[in-house]
């Protein structure tokens, strides 16, 4: 057995030692846990589309200059997505809001994959891929109820835009206190799957540390947030949760 292995090993017996002395647990999910299903993520040459990258889509301006432009590209993540299935750190998460009393995931993904794998106590920083909202009478609906036509519109007669977080807006704030609420009162918080880069959600750690939450992260490489956390498993998602979830029910 390599040392490699014997660490992870190691490390994933400590954070079930953490888990069991715990009540209260929160989960925090980026676009690694996502990219285990396929789902190209925002940075590297995944991120790329026709030469443009997210953030050449992905803002208000872009929308404002090039609303069909803005759409097709939306419609090509869509198609991708719901071909896509939850992996196994999905279906983990979903075990692991079974074992704990208290248990709220925030997700930066966009792509509904939590809920449709089981998920409930589900919360969205950066809201759903799959809800648009009028930029006239500011309704939000599902996907399915737009007429594209070539531009999807309101009732009311108004543009539809995705209902996502673009950069440089703000994230929904009562999302983000409730979130912040309930990590202020939980025992451990588990990072998992993000680039510890995009904030606010990067600050979890540290807030997290000011309220004497343990914190766990898991993710394929280190991130800004690997040396400020209690422990830290450099492995993916789909595999590391998985059995830490066949450790604690044993």
């Amino acid at each position: 057995m390599s040392e490699k292995i014997n660490i992870i090993l190691a490390m994933i017996d400590r954070i079930v030692e953490i888990l069991k002395n715990t009540k209260k647990l929160f989960i925090l999910t980026g676009a690694g846990v996502s990219a285990e299903s396929g789902i190209p993520t925002f940075r590297g040459k995944d991120g790329l589309w026709k030469n443009y990258s997210a953030t050449d889509l992905a803002t208000p301006e872009a929308f404002s200059r090039d609303p069909k432009l803005v759409w097709e590209w939306y419609r090509w993540r869509q198609e991708i997505i719901l071909k896509a299935n939850p992996n196994f750190a999905h279906y983990a998460i979903v075990d692991l809001e079974k074992y704990f009393s208290g248990f709220l995931l925030l997700t930066q993904n966009v792509d509904n994959l939590h809920q449709r794998a089981g998920s409930r106590n589900v919360l969205e920083l950066h809201s759903n891929i799959f809800l648009t909202r009028c930029l006239e009478c500011n309704k939000v609906d599902k996907i399915e109820n737009a007429q594209f036509n070539p531009l999807p519109h309101c009732k009311c007669g108004g543009l539809l835009r995705p209902d996502v977080v673009w950069f440089g807006e703000s994230i929904p704030q009562e999302v983000w206190q409730e979130s912040v609420k309930f990590l202020s009162s939980a025992d451990t918080a588990i990072i998992c799957g993000t680039s510890g880069v995009v904030w606010p959600a990067a600050a979890i750690p540290e807030i997290a540390g000011n309220y004497g939450v343990k914190t766990i992260e898991v993710n394929l490489e280190s991130t800004p947030i690997t040396p400020v956390v209690d422990v830290s498993i450099l492995s993916p998602a789909g595999k590391i949760l998985p059995e830490i979830v066949e450790q604690l029910k044993k």
